[in-house]
């Protein structure tokens, strides 16, 4: 395992100004998404992610990924399409194999399974595609040459999103929703159930956290059913870490909040990017506010760009295991809404995992 130097969450934020307009439908492919070949590139260097169900327009994983990949083509003047970059969105788990398999046949030289429910489709295709760079994103895959796996320490963003939902719970207590069960989201569940824990301990209280999963990262009415109940049981603070199913979080925390006056609010917490746009909406007294507490940052899109331009310059990290965290700028926590109680509290704590003082656990 080799820890990455990432080169920044800045690039992140640099890609999320590009706008998603040409892959906002659903199950593209690199003909009918991209269309022709891309003056601005070669076969050689062309690059390809393929998404799991959530799609590239998700506000989440893999949006942020197809963002870093868009901005690897403007900062390296490289067109979409085949012989460039682009996409193959995945409408359900029986297309992973079959759009990689696409991205292979159409010539891609370095492929992303943006997920880890891609893992076992990426490691059959590098077998059969030796001369093909892979890379997974979210799991391990190891002794292939041609293949770069990708994690994030997603335990120590979420424990800083527990430490800001004990500081800002009114009713101490607090929800957390999951996609799908597995070591990924072990992690996000794991690390944000230890920093409120942790920050309850200290502030001599107990909040207890309802812990949900949805088993789809792609269902938008569960997610809302889910925290439809949390919130008629008092709970005020959910962190969702479930994808497109998110978005049903987001809906419903919207629809109850227009309903009531701003400092009577329920308080969502975004994931993988921020989410802060999610959270709009109008309270009852006519006035705009946010509901989006914070949201906890992992950097694909900057992965995606870093590998990409590896891969560009004839330096992929061939067989490598990289790893991003909280030290490394790998993931973190944005500012939000928090009161600056949870800003001291937050940017505390970053400190103490950063340095090792504090060792947040990877399962629950």
């Amino acid at each position: 395992m080799k820890k990455a130097k990432l080169f920044g969450l800045g690039a992140v934020a640099l890609a999320s100004v590009l706008l998603l307009g040409a892959c906002g439908g659903g199950g593209g492919t690199t003909d009918s998404s991209g269309g022709g070949s891309a003056s601005g590139g070669d076969a050689d260097h062309s690059v390809a992610i393929v998404t799991d169900i959530g799609g590239v327009d998700d506000r989440s994983f893999n949006q942020s990924a197809w963002e870093g990949l868009q901005a690897w083509g403007k900062e390296h003047k490289i067109e979409r399409g085949t012989g460039g970059y682009d996409y193959i969105q995945s409408d359900n788990a029986s297309q992973y194999t079959t759009n990689i398999d696409s991205a292979v046949s159409n010539g891609f030289h370095t492929i992303f399974g943006v997920g880890y429910l891609l893992a076992d489709p990426i490691s059959a295709a590098a077998d059969t595609n030796p001369d093909t760079n892979f890379v997974i994103i979210d799991s391990v895959i190891e002794d292939k040459k041609n293949v770069v796996s990708a994690t994030f320490k997603d335990n120590e963003a979420a424990y800083l999103a527990g430490v800001a939902a004990a500081h800002t719970t009114k009713t101490d207590k607090v929800g957390f929703i999951g996609g799908e069960e597995g070591v990924v989201i072990d992690r996000f569940e794991a690390g944000f159930v230890k920093g409120v824990e942790d920050t309850a301990k200290e502030m001599g209280k107990e909040i207890p956290v309802d812990v949900q999963y949805a088993a789809s990262f792609g269902d938008p009415a569960k997610g809302k059913a889910l925290a439809a109940n949390m919130f008629d049981n008092d709970i005020d603070v959910i962190y969702h870490a479930s994808g497109g199913t998110g978005n049903g979080v987001f809906s419903e925390a919207k629809a109850r909040n227009e309903k009531v006056a701003a400092d009577d609010k329920v308080w969502v917490i975004g994931v993988d990017s921020d989410q802060q746009n999610e959270g709009k909406y109008t309270d009852k007294d006519d006035k705009e506010s946010n509901f989006c507490l914070t949201s906890t940052l992992k950097g694909v899109g900057a992965a995606v760009q870093d590998i990409s331009t590896r891969a560009l310059n004839d330096k992929f990290p061939s067989g490598e295991h990289l790893v991003f965290g909280l030290k490394d700028g790998g993931v973190s926590l944005t500012d939000g809404f928090l009161s600056d109680e949870a800003k001291t509290a937050v940017n505390e704590a970053k400190e103490k995992v950063s340095d090792g003082d504090v060792k947040v656990p990877e399962k629950p």
